[in-house]
């Protein structure tokens, strides 16, 4: 044992957890017994008590998941390890996840200690490097030394709300070294504002010399910052140009009044900063002016949430020349995004009618072997609909085997089985890595005989030569799903490319709404629903049992849907979303579009990918199920501003 804790706290400790263990041991199950207090040991961990941690992993010796056990009681002290103890851990478990978690809590630690000989060291080790705030110390690292890191910074910094104190650092270093001049600073300050950090804006703000006051309450208090004026200085102007911004995520009209009454204080430059903030807003809600803000906003700098909504707004009014020109201003690294991708081949398309364009379809050819969403659509814009491809070999039992006895994979199970997704998908990931196309499968087809769908999904998904797409859309529990969908005659693909996308097939999931199970239904939902379809003895615990969920999830649909015309888009939407906001959204409409350019554009990022999902999803199912090709675009069809007014709402 590493630590010892003072006789007097153990002793007190032992005195306090006495109870649990017995207690847990009972039952005569000691592996449970064990679990248990693994989890009661996690937990000491998560509250910084490092006195009971202490007492649960010195019961946990022999632990079947000892590398976990070493790891938290290390972390419950973490604050008073010294190197060698760190790295007689890293040398203990070299190749393993944990040891990759445990250097990613060191990285951290020396970033924050500014310990650049032992961070540089350890960094090239770090293998997922999945952590934003360690790959701002790095870079921080890089920029002491005098090396030039400003363009892959700019990449880096596009969310300031994850910033924390090594990304801040990181802008100082830039700003100080020279590396980062007023301009990036300033679109800093408006990624601040539109993501209401202010703290962030508080700290770039010092950087430009100007009010931190000042920044904070145009954030925080837009009103008070533009009733005050633009001020004489460029940060001053700045200032006022955020407080624009977030008023008129409020109040778009009290912006423009604003913005106007400045107007002769400001340069055009500032001018059409100011409209493109109010445009970014607008956008969200659809307004119908907001097309009139982004012509405004001419000439403006844009973040990057700016310019996909200027395109999107220009994609909506099927102006395929601006889209065009939107998509070709964006950066590389946005611009070769599949979205966009697909959408400029669409408008370089839509301006050559009556023959194919080459460039368009050079467009479309760079996505197709993508299966998602636009590299489907992008199928079918060259002459072919969605199909399955050839499936690989099965899988042999020899091959399965090695799944079986991988201690990686078996950690994963244990996890699983104590509802530790995190940890559990941690491990399969990890030792995903490794492996070659057959071992996927062999892994996917592992997880399914394990009921790990979820994880069966996205092992296969990985495979790029060799295919089982029964293992990337599964439809379990068919008994139920089939006469259920068969009796309201909804369209059975088009509900499992929902449960995909929910649930991931995991049965017992729970969202951080509420939402539970299979088809992740909201209690308030299910009893509305239980309600109408006359499931008198519901109670919420029911929305456990797969037949139940089932029920009340396809009923649910059923009924989005007919609120929408039989449109999949719309209710889709307004299954995530619920069915309030796709109505608002669809008012705004002033003719059809196509079902694609309507997800698109859907305000919510959360319900746009969602809805892009599902059916995408929907496709291949039904590609499946009828073993025929598939329409991607027939089953998007258009969306109609015309609203059906029902005599009850839906929740």
């Amino acid at each position: 044992m590493i630590f010892q804790s003072k006789w007097i706290a153990g002793a007190i400790l032992s005195a306090a957890c006495a109870v649990a263990l017995p207690a847990l041991a009972a039952d005569g199950d000691d592996s449970r017994a064990e679990d248990n207090a693994f989890l009661l040991l996690r937990e000491a961990v998560r509250q910084d008590d490092p006195a009971k941690a202490d007492f649960y992993a010195e019961r946990l010796g022999g632990y079947r998941i000892a590398s976990y056990v070493d790891y938290y009681r290390l972390k419950a002290h973490f604050k008073e390890l010294t190197a060698e103890q760190i790295r007689d851990f890293l040398k203990r478990y070299d190749g393993s996840a944990i040891a990759d978690r445990l250097r990613n809590d060191w990285l951290l630690d020396l970033g924050r200690k500014r310990d650049w000989a032992n961070f540089d060291e350890q960094y090239p080790r770090f293998v997922l490097n999945d952590d934003t705030q360690v790959k701002c110390y790095a870079l921080q690292s890089r920029v002491l030394k005098g090396q030039r890191v400003a363009s892959e910074a700019r990449g880096l910094l596009i969310a300031p709300n994850g910033y924390g104190e090594a990304c801040a650092g990181l802008i100082g270093a830039l700003a100080q070294s020279g590396q980062f001049d007023e301009s990036d600073l300033l679109a800093q300050l408006r990624l601040a504002g539109e993501a209401n950090a202010t703290g962030q804006a508080r700290r770039i703000m010092a950087l430009l010399g100007g009010s931190e006051t000042n920044i904070a309450r145009a954030i925080d208090l837009p009103a008070l910052a533009l009733a005050k004026g633009p001020g004489a200085s460029r940060a001053e102007h700045e200032i006022f140009l955020v407080a624009v911004g977030r008023m008129a995520k409020t109040s778009t009209r009290l912006a423009q009044l604003a913005l106007k009454k400045a107007a002769p204080e400001l340069s055009a430059r500032e001018q059409a900063t100011g409209w493109a903030n109010i445009a970014l807003q607008a956008s969200y809600s659809l307004a119908p002016e907001t097309a009139e803000y982004w012509r405004r906003a001419a000439g403006a700098p844009l973040s990057r949430d700016q310019m996909q909504w200027k395109t999107r707004i220009a994609l909506r009014e099927e102006n395929w020349a601006e889209v065009q020109a939107d998509i070709n201003a964006m950066p590389p690294s946005l611009k070769g995004e599949a979205a966009w991708t697909y959408w400029l081949g669409r408008a370089i398309k839509a301006q050559a009618p009556g023959h194919a364009s080459a460039e368009a379809n050079e467009m479309f050819r760079r996505i197709a072997d993508q299966t998602n969403f636009y590299g489907q659509l992008a199928t079918e814009e060259l002459g072919r609909q969605v199909t399955i491809p050839p499936a690989a070999a099965p899988v042999t039992p020899a091959e399965i085997a090695p799944m079986a006895a991988n201690p990686g994979l078996q950690r994963a199970l244990k996890f699983f089985g104590m509802r530790l997704r995190f940890e559990g998908t941690r491990e399969w990931n990890w030792e995903l890595r490794k492996m070659g196309e057959r071992e996927l499968l062999a892994a996917a087809e592992f997880a399914r005989q394990n009921n790990i769908l979820d994880r069966m999904v996205n092992t296969s998904e990985r495979t790029r030569l060799e295919f089982d797409y029964t293992q990337r859309f599964p439809s379990p529990h068919h008994e139920i799903m089939h006469p259920t969908t068969q009796t309201m005659g909804l369209d059975k693909a088009w509900v499992y490319g929902l449960i995909r996308q929910e649930s991931r097939f995991i049965m017992d999931a729970q969202s951080n709404v509420g939402a539970s199970g299979l088809m992740q239904v909201m209690p308030s939902t299910a009893r509305y629903v239980a309600k109408k379809i006359g499931l008198t003895e519901f109670v919420q615990d029911m929305l456990t049992d797969v037949r139940t969920n089932i029920l009340l999830g396809t009923s649910y649909m059923n009924m989005v849907l007919g609120g929408f015309e039989g449109s999949q888009v719309l209710a889709t939407a307004a299954y995530n979303a619920g069915p309030g906001r796709p109505r608002s959204w669809r008012s705004t409409l002033t003719h059809p579009v196509e079902g694609a350019i309507f997800a698109e554009t859907i305000p919510f990022s959360e319900t746009r990918g969602y809805v892009k999902n599902v059916m995408s999803n929907a496709t291949y199912y039904a590609a499946l199920f009828e073993n025929r090709p598939q329409s991607l675009k027939a089953r998007l069809g258009s969306v109609a501003p015309k609203i059906v007014v029902t005599a009850a709402e839906l929740p």
